[in-house]
């Protein structure tokens, strides 16, 4: 497809120093979480609470009582995406995510242009979830929604200095708030029912005037990108793979248990807002806040605001936490000017976190809050689609040459799994806006240009996507009926030795 990777890679050592580097200087991580930790981790990421009180409301608005059903079906989608991650996150271990996965196997301009789109979500989404937070402390103080915004991505990025595990455990008690407000309010809608759960597969959406019409198909396809990108912090679990004891073992299960713990605290609610709005026009005005109160009292409705708000700022610590560590690999991998690598991928010796990367996420992100991201809310949810295709067409690829037969978790029903996700995925792509297609489209070529004129010719020193070897998937081992690999579906046992 393009140049395979000729990848720099470090011999093993029995005991891994923390801030060691490779034979090569290529700077390392430290090795610190288990999945306890990178579960909270990557819950906190997706933020069940932030996607339902920030997001889902303008889904409500589109998709009316259809807003569960087709989240359900992006669940179902992600199942098939969770396997993907899943095999290609423990054959290939890197904090580059899906851009080293992709860049592995199905070569280097594939890996970039991957990459650009892991970016637009890695610049976009955490100040689109940060301008939620002034909304929700308004019973408390109000805030400028703006700068309000700016300061959570300022805290969240002083937070993401710190040591790993210390956020691992701050995370995990925000997001137990978080998951507390989203019971309350499940338990309130569902006990101020105002409707039969017919319409949650009969969905309607408020046509004015105290009348309703049928949501159509084409409108749920269409809402399907923005369902994909409330579900989505769940795969950047392969984020930390160079972080987690055992990562051919504990990736899979990461991504597999976010993905089920995440999908059940978003859609619960949903389907008892649904079900417990006063009417269909409240409940396309997305007032969740309002339709607490209105269910119990100010006190249980300022308890729930707080407790979202706490959400929010979770939600940005680890947004940048796990972004921090895609700009660092790509810098590892040097994809920019020499000068711009040796910053990016520093790691700092108390903490063992990459502070420059770190702040080059957060810092922008900031700034970000104060520019209107209603388009670029559309157009990460392009982004991710189109990312998810890179994805499952490298798992199409996974199975050929060395990589068969290294250890790795092995999705079942393969290849049908990742060839069905191509097609449903770019079906989902032609349904949204010309707008949002148009603006992802010109930033992926000005991608490309960048790759013909500047890293291309660089091939030798640029771009060179590493996995350090004691990091990468060992070999197989022929069983004694001859074959290699593990079964599918089942966790590799690696070698003691490996």
């Amino acid at each position: 497809m393009t140049d395979t990777p000729s990848t720099p890679v470090a011999s093993a050592t029995p005991e891994r120093d923390p801030h060691r580097t490779t034979e090569g200087n290529t700077p390392q991580l430290t090795r610190s979480i288990g999945v306890v930790g990178g579960t909270l981790l990557t819950l906190s990421c997706l933020t069940p609470a932030s996607s339902l009180f920030v997001i889902v409301p303008d889904s409500f608005a589109s998709l009316g009582t259809g807003t569960a059903l087709t989240i359900a079906i992006a669940a179902l989608l992600c199942i098939g995406v969770a396997f993907t991650y899943s095999e290609l996150g423990t054959l290939v271990p890197s904090s580059g995510g899906e851009y080293a996965m992709v860049g592995t196997l199905m070569g280097r301009l594939a890996g970039w242009l991957v990459f650009v789109l892991s970016l637009i979500v890695v610049m976009i989404v955490p100040p689109i979830i940060a301008l939620g937070t002034a909304e929700y402390l308004a019973p408390i103080v109000h805030l400028d929604p703006q700068f309000t915004a700016a300061g959570v991505m300022l805290l969240a990025t002083a937070m993401g200095l710190l040591d790993l595990r210390a956020n691992a455990w701050i995370t995990g008690i925000f997001l137990v708030l978080e998951v507390v407000a989203c019971a309350v309010v499940a338990f309130l809608g569902f006990t101020h029912t105002n409707r039969s759960a017919s319409v949650l597969v009969h969905p309607v959406i408020d046509a004015g005037h105290g009348h309703s019409t049928a949501l159509t198909a084409g409108l749920i396809v269409t809402g399907l990108a923005t369902a994909l990108f409330i579900l989505q912090g769940f795969s950047t679990a392969v984020y930390l793979a160079e972080e987690m004891d055992n990562p051919r073992r504990n990736v899979s299960r990461t991504v597999l248990w976010t993905l089920g713990i995440g999908v059940a605290v978003v859609l619960v609610p949903v389907i008892a807002i649904t079900l417990g709005a006063p009417d269909l026009a409240t409940l396309g005005a997305g007032d969740v806040a309002g339709m607490v109160e209105s269910w119990s009292n100010s006190g249980v409705g300022t308890f729930v605001s707080l407790c979202i708000a706490l959400a929010i700022i979770n939600a940005a610590i680890v947004m940048v936490i796990q972004n921090s560590r895609v700009v660092f690999c790509s810098a590892r991998d040097a994809a920019w000017p020499n000068r711009v690598n040796r910053v990016f991928s520093h790691v700092g010796k108390r903490f063992g976190s990459p502070w420059a990367a770190t702040l080059g996420v957060g810092v922008p992100g900031a700034a970000l809050c104060f520019v209107n991201l209603d388009t670029l809310s559309e157009v990460t949810g392009v982004a991710v689609a189109a990312m998810y295709v890179f994805v499952a067409l490298g798992a199409l690829v996974s199975r050929r040459g060395e990589h068969k037969h290294r250890l790795a978790w092995r999705m079942p029903l393969w290849p049908a799994i990742p060839a069905l996700l191509v097609l449903v995925l770019a079906w989902v792509l032609c349904q949204q806006s010309t707008e949002s297609l148009v603006i992802t489209g010109a930033i992926v070529a000005a991608a490309a240009l960048y790759w013909a004129c500047y890293l291309r010719p660089r091939q030798e020193t640029h771009w060179v996507i590493s996995v350090p070897e004691d990091e990468r998937a060992p070999a197989a081992e022929p069983d004694a009926a001859g074959t290699d690999g593990d079964p599918e579906g089942e966790p590799a046992t690696v070698p003691a030795s490996a």
